[in-house]
């Protein structure tokens, strides 16, 4: 048994967000970073995480339509109302940031570029997000030893505070990244399968980058 079990839930996560701050503080060209931190954290998905997560689904087309509903739910607003109000005060501001691409416009042009971050999002960063929020911090914050804790468990302060330290993480975008996290904790009480929520939350990015190449609304990769 791993020593240190939490190491496998955290240590892509951290990786990841880390390489991203790196990135972004010495302004490192993303068309050669972005697909290092991407080969960083599949390794060690497929090293010391490799037991904290698998594909085994238990409601595989229910997964599929939560993915869609959370997709569907992130692009409302602006689809309702326009990209203008996400420049409001309660959306961009000092803390959250702004709806601002950080892709450059020969980015946006680069079929390289473009497929390699379709593939990062559907396929590699939904899973380290999984592992971290719903398969370690949301057992974590029920009891310390989160390994005694089945996936799923329902504890209301962690089912919230998971929720929104979930939408911190998205910048401007917090109040559809509450919503998300919402859902995906729920679906994660519900199966108590994280291999179901991984499902979804690919469907939702996998659709979402469709949705930002075909309509060129870089805003949502930030």
């Amino acid at each position: 048994m791993n020593r240190n079990p939490t190491l496998g839930y955290v240590a892509p996560f951290a990786v990841y967000v880390g390489l991203m701050g790196l990135e972004r503080l010495a302004a490192l060209p993303a068309a050669w970073f972005y697909p290092l931190r991407l080969l960083v954290v599949l390794a060690m998905l497929f090293t010391i995480s490799r037991s904290c997560w698998s594909l085994r689904w238990s409601r595989k087309w229910s997964s599929v339509g939560v993915g869609i509903a959370v997709f569907l739910i992130w692009v409302a607003p602006d689809v309702l109302f326009g990209t203008g109000y996400r420049h409001f005060w309660l959306f961009e501001n000092f803390i959250t940031g702004s709806a601002r691409s950080g892709l450059t416009a020969d980015l946006q042009i680069s079929l390289y570029f473009i497929l390699l971050r379709s593939v990062g999002s559907t396929l590699v960063v939904h899973v380290l997000e999984e592992v971290f929020w719903r398969g370690w911090l949301m057992r974590w914050l029920i009891n310390k030893d989160f390994q005694k804790v089945p996936l799923g468990q329902y504890l209301p302060s962690a089912f919230w505070i998971v929720a929104i330290l979930f939408a911190s993480e998205h910048g401007s975008y917090w109040e559809v990244g509450l919503a998300a996290g919402i859902v995906y904790n729920w679906w994660l009480v519900r199966t108590h399968n994280l291999a179901d929520c991984i499902l979804a939350h690919g469907v939702t990015n996998g659709l979402l980058a469709i949705y930002v190449v075909a309509a060129h609304q870089w805003q949502y990769w930030l």
